[in-house]
């Protein structure tokens, strides 16, 4: 198994040694309640190891896709202060996880088989139902007897199997799995709640709320007689004609109402159906449903035909391709990040350069181009041009990591050692990993190229981290 297997916060999973002692120590919960910042702390800690997973996608355009439909979900809910973080996963398996502190994660597979926005919406409205109730804290201070660390072993919703020792571990431990059965029903029973609440999301979002009743009937008569081949969402989510009549209950006194998908839910599905399989595959697919009018859009069609030719490296039909899809909307900023790389490919460096430019004057604030264009300026070996990209955009993006990753791989371009680690300081402290922030910093002092500010600045960033992790420690114990 390649991928990190993540159940919701209703499934019990067995946890490598590894993982667990990367764990935060959160104290003893027998006593109160779990606390919102020791969620979102151990959520920190699981996210590491995600991120660390092959099938964890760094995919920005997709990833702000998710964002942008999450946080609208977010906004509906009945507890909007909650942070909260969506990211994809590369795994064709139909599945979409809620982690402690707000982190939801959505499969591809689950993106490609959903047959609406609205579809898709209802599955992640169930996920911010789960982190909104509080699901996962109330399942462990029900364990009285139990540290958290102790019981974060067995209940934390998370496998990592990236080799088969791993797995064999994981297997060793799983028999331990019996002694808190209870932690599995008492999260079963919140199934129920998590679809009233995500129901009341999805309709106030302004999503057609029948589409999660459709989307788990679908599933469920779909594998009504075949158990052993269920969607790991059935699995993982006990699913039971009770629950799909709960939710058609409630469509009952609502009006009916058509909700057209958005262009960026069909251009994102695209370009997933587009890596999906091998090169020639996808273009043999794209090409069909355009040719039979087998599609939702023809403009996502045509777009993920243009992804597919230049996995294939037939850039020519792959210009011709894109001028004919650049004709059949208005500029959009997806778009010209794919001509933008297209010309790249093609070996057009300073056409290339001219695109990003031109692109971030009409969509200053879309990640992937930022993020492309501090690329390709590194690579040509103009770290200068970089930064000042990267400075300008940090003003309004301080908690944006991956601007910091940028950042000090153009400092360490120049022989700036103090101001590298400083950068990848900052970058860790906004990943949730605190400790690795302050070795950063300490590498910063040993580099010793800095002058009186700048290692004035890195003393007192250092004495700051060092306070806040004290603190961490001791909220933990409490």
């Amino acid at each position: 198994m390649k991928a990190i297997k993540i159940l919701l916060t209703c499934v019990l999973f067995a946890v490598p040694a590894a993982i667990g002692q990367n764990l935060p120590d959160l104290g003893d919960v027998s006593q109160s309640e779990m606390t919102a910042l020791q969620e979102r702390r151990l959520g920190e800690s699981i996210m590491l190891e995600v991120r660390s997973d092959p099938s964890y996608s760094e995919d920005t355009e997709i990833t702000d896709y998710l964002n942008s439909i999450g946080n609208k979900l977010v906004g509906a809910s009945s507890d909007s202060r909650q942070e909260f973080n969506f990211f994809l996963m590369m795994d064709s398996q139909v599945n979409a996880f809620a982690l402690p502190g707000g982190f939801v994660g959505i499969n591809s597979g689950l993106m490609l088989t959903a047959q609406s926005e609205s579809e898709l919406a209802g599955v992640m409205s169930h996920e911010i139902g789960h982190v909104v109730q509080r699901h996962f804290a109330r399942m462990l201070s029900a364990q009285k007897d139990t540290q958290l660390m102790a019981l974060a072993g067995l209940a934390i919703a998370i496998l990592a199997s990236r080799s088969s020792s791993q797995v064999s571990q994981a297997a060793m431990i799983g028999s331990q799995a019996g002694s808190i059965q209870s932690s599995l029903n008492f999260t079963r029973a919140n199934e129920q709640e998590a679809d009233r609440v995500g129901f009341q999301i999805l309709e106030k979002a302004g999503f057609d709320p029948a589409a999660m009743a459709l989307f788990f009937e679908r599933m469920l008569n779909a594998t009504r007689f075949y158990q052993t081949t269920a969607p790991a969402y059935l699995r993982s989510h006990p699913l039971t004609t009770t629950r799909i009549s709960d939710m058609q209950n409630r469509m009952q006194n609502l009006q009916y109402k058509q909700v057209p998908d958005s262009l960026e839910f069909q251009l994102m599905r695209a370009k997933l159906r587009a890596a999906q399989d091998t090169p020639a595959e996808s273009v043999k697919f794209f090409e069909e449903s355009l040719k039979e009018r087998k599609y939702l859009s023809e403009v996502a069609s045509r777009f993920g035909l243009v992804e597919a030719l230049a996995r294939t490296r037939d850039y020519g039909r792959a210009s011709r391709e894109l001028q004919t899809l650049r004709a059949a909307l208005p500029p959009h900023p997806a778009i010209e990040s794919l001509s933008a790389r297209l010309l790249a490919a093609t070996g057009d460096i300073a056409g290339s350069l001219r695109a990003y430019r031109e692109a971030l004057r009409n969509f200053p604030g879309y990640r992937a181009l930022i993020y492309n264009y501090a690329e390709s300026l590194l690579r040509i070996n103009q770290p200068q041009e970089a930064l000042k990209l990267i400075d300008s955009r940090l003003s309004n993006a301080v908690a944006d990591y991956k601007l910091y990753q940028l950042q000090a791989r153009a400092y360490a371009a120049l022989n700036k050692g103090m101001q590298q680690h400083r950068a990848l300081a900052e970058a860790n402290y906004r990943m949730g990993n605190i400790r690795a922030a302050i070795e950063q910093l300490l590498l910063a002092q040993r580099a010793g190229d800095g002058d009186f500010y700048l290692q004035s600045s890195v003393d007192a960033r250092l004495r700051e981290l060092r306070a806040l992790d004290k603190d961490s420690r001791k909220d933990g114990r409490k």
